[in-house]
């Protein structure tokens, strides 16, 4: 049985979130009956086929040693000129080098173009209820690659390969060690926001992944007041011209701008914010879209007994308004009229289910209409029974 990703990142995800999240960290060592860990995503052979045989771009990696990143120059091509401009690759032998010489390797993004990381952490975002991003680094025996240092965002740590030794400290207190050891292979450590913390290795190279949590937080629903203001003419009149000579006219004319400010907000269209606010937080995570191609070639044998299925990772809002019902996807939204809302209700609560399951709300000609849209546009996809 798979286990859940978060779980393997937390184990008792009910004692994480009601004891951990964005309060203390929280280091999980693997049992003796796990021999996989975290090498399934990225195995430290997989880390060196990405440097050796991908033909990263000079964004896709670079390299820091005590604390220091090297220049772009030590172990990247010169650019050479395309048909879409100059690009500088990364050289796998420079790399290498820089690697012997104590440099850790930094490997970025891969949740963007590695599958098993993609999967893994569009899981991790549905859990969670937030974005990810993930390095790898990948450090020499008997070297460090930063300092002691705060995040701005909580981290997983995954360890891959390898030891590396961990010390965390109080966030109100970078006197106090919370943890100080050895992690290996299979560990993982949760660092949230703001606690200090460094790492070293010590005779063995060491790989493990930094699962970067981008939270959305409460300045989202502040972004959404500020994008239905700037739409607002009464808050796009010029200032007065004393305002700008004289510091008392323009702290009234403050005042005044806040008081039309707060009368305004006792009339903001709470539906209309809480749609935007949606839009922005919807927009951040992707579904993983593998497979499309053949999808599309399923389309025109689709029938009553076929079954779909949401796409790994896809999740929708429905908005009612005036004329039937808005589908909000992560990058589109899909007008549908009044006769498809009670589908649509069952399509976006039902994971998964037969097409003849609409029946009860559309005709069958409607039914297979709405499907084959609902894969074109990524939410569906046929289930293929091995």
């Amino acid at each position: 049985m798979q286990v859940p990703a978060l779980e393997r990142c937390v184990g008792d995800v009910g004692i994480f979130f009601s004891t951990h999240w964005g309060r203390a960290p929280l280091l999980l060592t693997p049992s003796s009956e796990d021999e996989r860990g975290f090498s399934d995503l990225a195995s430290l052979d997989d880390l060196d086929h990405m440097i050796a045989s991908l033909g990263l771009h000079a964004s896709s990696l670079r390299m820091v040693r005590d604390g220091t990143t090297l220049p772009v120059s030590g172990y990247t091509t010169p650019a050479a000129k395309t048909s879409r401009g100059m690009e500088s690759l990364v050289s796998a032998a420079a790399v290498y080098q820089r690697f012997m010489e104590g440099a850790t390797i930094v490997l970025e993004s891969l949740h963007r173009y590695w599958k098993p990381l993609a999967g893994f952490c569009r899981e991790l975002e549905i859990s969670l209820g937030h974005r990810l991003q993930v390095n790898a680094y990948i450090t020499p025996p008997g070297s460090r690659g930063f300092d002691v240092h705060r995040d701005t965002h909580d981290v997983f740590v995954l360890q891959v390969s390898g030891t590396k030794h961990w010390i965390v400290y109080d966030r109100d207190d970078d006197q106090q060690v919370l943890i100080d050891r050895d992690i290996e292979a299979g560990s993982s450590l949760y660092i949230p926001t703001g606690f200090p913390h460094a790492a070293a290795t010590g005779g063995t190279t060491s790989a493990h992944l930094t699962v970067g949590i981008l939270t959305h937080d409460s300045i989202e629903v502040v972004r959404g007041v500020a994008g239905l203001a700037e739409e607002e003419p009464a808050f796009r009149q010029r200032l007065p011209g004393a305002a700008l000579r004289d510091v008392g006219a323009l702290r009234a004319e403050v005042d005044r701008q806040l008081e039309e400010v707060r009368c305004w907000l006792e009339k903001v269209d709470v539906d209309e914010l809480t749609r935007r606010v949606a839009r922005r937080v919807m927009s951040s995570a992707q579904p993983i879209l593998g497979g499309r191609l053949r999808q599309f070639e399923l389309l025109e044998a689709i029938d009553a007994d076929t079954p779909v299925t949401h796409v790994p990772g896809a999740t929708c809002f429905l908005w009612p308004n005036d004329g039937g019902v808005t589908v909000l996807l992560a990058d589109r939204e899909l007008e549908m009229p009044v006769a498809a809302v009670p589908a649509m209700e069952l399509i976006a609560v039902r994971k998964r289910f037969h097409v003849r399951d609409l029946h009860e709300f559309l005709t069958p000609a409607s039914s297979l209409i709405l499907v084959r849209r609902l894969i074109r546009e990524g939410l569906l996809e046929v289930l293929v029974e091995d």
